[in-house]
């Protein structure tokens, strides 16, 4: 049987990703009593080393359940057993807050993050100057630009809004690979499956397969703030004791070490 065009393997990728768009997030449950946290995908390697460092500070268990912002409040929403979420944006939270589904007196903003434009690493791509009316259709060839949804997932919407501000969404609109989360979309660039992408700066510096080519303008969009706060269903008397380790030396370090701006 002979091996299948790049093109078509291209296009199979494309369309998965398409599916995990529509596909929503399983509802997590923690185990055992333990703290069981809703974080945004972006978040994944830092929190986990987070975690980490609080089971050998406290004795206790944290497990984080990781996908799109948008699909994690849906799913607080809709009853999912959530003691703490963080989100990648500030709409997500309202989309709890204006329910009544965290307590606001927890809430704060945690971290900030920055957004990039990536390549497959494997092609030496170019440096592109990221500025207003920058030929990204031109760039993109036949491909397709891989991000997250930017109809829902706050690394989509912030992407949306940069291009916007640049006046180039236009030209890309009916050329983009929506993803799941940030994280999906990184993963078609760095299987080639897209010959660019937009995701945080700290998920490119989690994937040696990509490239950053480009960054966009803090201005070009808006802040890209991660919020926390304690849900109102969360019984767990441990989350408080987190919520603080947040904000702790430890984990500052543990966020810093990933690219993430930590804010007072």
């Amino acid at each position: 049987m002979s091996t299948p065009p790049r093109a078509v393997l291209a296009v199979l990728g494309l369309a998965a990703a398409l599916l995990l768009a529509l596909a929503p997030a399983a509802p997590a449950r923690a185990e055992d009593g333990s703290l069981l946290v809703f974080a945004a995908a972006s978040l994944k390697n830092a929190l986990d080393a987070v975690d980490a460092a609080y089971a050998k500070a406290s004795g206790r268990k944290a497990v984080a359940s990781y996908a799109a912002s948008s699909a994690l409040a849906k799913q607080i929403a809709a009853g999912a057993p959530a003691d703490l979420f963080i989100s990648a944006d500030e709409d997500w939270m309202d989309y709890l807050a204006a329910r009544r589904l965290i307590e606001p007196t927890t809430r704060s903003d945690l971290l900030g993050n920055a957004l990039v434009l990536v390549a497959p690493a494997a092609n030496h791509p170019a440096p592109v100057a990221i500025a207003p009316g920058f030929p990204l259709a031109l760039l993109l060839g036949d491909g397709r630009l891989a991000m997250a949804d930017p109809k829902s997932v706050p690394a989509g919407k912030y992407g949306k809004a940069a291009l916007e501000r640049l006046g180039v969404w236009a030209t890309v609109a009916g050329r983009i690979a929506p993803a799941a989360n940030v994280r999906a979309a990184l993963l078609l660039v760095a299987r080639g499956e897209a010959p660019y992408g937009i995701v945080y700066r700290t998920d490119a510096a989690a994937e040696p397969e990509v490239a950053i080519v480009g960054s966009f303008p803090a201005a070009s969009h808006p802040p890209i703030l991660y919020p926390v706060a304690v849900t109102t269903a969360s019984k767990n008397p441990d989350a408080a004791r987190y919520l603080a380790f947040l904000r702790s030396d430890a984990a500052r370090a543990a966020f810093r070490a990933q690219g993430f701006t930590v804010l007072e």
